[in-house]
C-alpha cells in the first residue's frame, strides 16, 4: 500500500514560484533542527535546508536533540521517525508534554497509516515518506516558517 506524503500547506505545482517564497529574505535565519540517525539522510537534509539560507543544526537521536539546549530557538524540527531509543513520534510527544509547539515534520521510509494518523493527530505539520520528493519538504518548511513568523508578529503586537 503506497502512502501520500501528507503536509498542511497551500502548494502550487509551479516549482519556480514554490521556491521563490522560501528563498525570501529574512533578517534572521530560521534555525531547523534535523534528528536522523542515518548520516547520510541527515546530511542530505541539512544541505537543502542550507541551501535555501536557513540555518541547520544536526543529531543522531531524539535524546541529543532534548539535550541540547536549542529547542525553543528550534523553527521547525524534522525528525525520522524510526531511530534507536526515542522514536520521532515520541519525541514529538515529549516536546509537546514539555508546552513546546514547535511545528514538527516526521519523515519514514516505514510509513503506516495507524503512525500517520497518531503523528497528525499530535499536531505533526507533515509526515512524508522516504524517499520523498524535496518539493514536498520544503512545502511543509515554507509553512511552519510562515507560522512562526505570523507567531512572533502576533507576540510582538500584544
Amino acid at each position: 500500500m503506497g502512502f501520500v506524503d501528507d503536509c498542511f500547506c497551500v502548494w502550487s505545482d509551479d516549482s519556480e514560484t514554490s521556491l521563490s517564497v522560501v528563498n525570501v529574505e529574512v533578517s534572521e535565519a530560521p534555525l531547523i533542527s534535523i534528528v536522523d540517525d542515518d548520516a547520510l539522510a541527515r546530511d542530505g537534509i541539512r544541505e537543502l535546508i542550507e541551501s535555501l539560507g536557513y540555518k541547520a543544526v544536526t543529531f543522531i537521536s531524539a535524546e541529543h536533540f532534548l539535550e541540547s539546549g536549542l529547542i525553543a530557538e528550534t523553527t521547525c524540527l524534522i525528525t525520522d521517525l524510526q531511530m534507536p531509543g526515542l522514536n520521532g513520534l515520541e519525541l514529538q510527544e515529549a516536546l509537546r508534554s514539555q508546552g513546546y509547539q514547535t511545528p514538527v515534520i516526521l519523515i519514514t521510509a516505514y510509513p503506516s497509516e495507524k503512525r500517520r494518523k497518531r503523528a497528525l493527530d499530535n499536531g505533526a505539520l507533515g509526515f512524508l515518506s522516504k524517499p520523498f520528493d524535496e518539493a514536498s519538504l520544503i512545502a511543509c518548511l515554507t509553512t511552519a516558517i510562515s507560522g512562526a513568523s505570523k507567531r512572533r508578529e502576533m507576540k510582538s503586537a500584544g
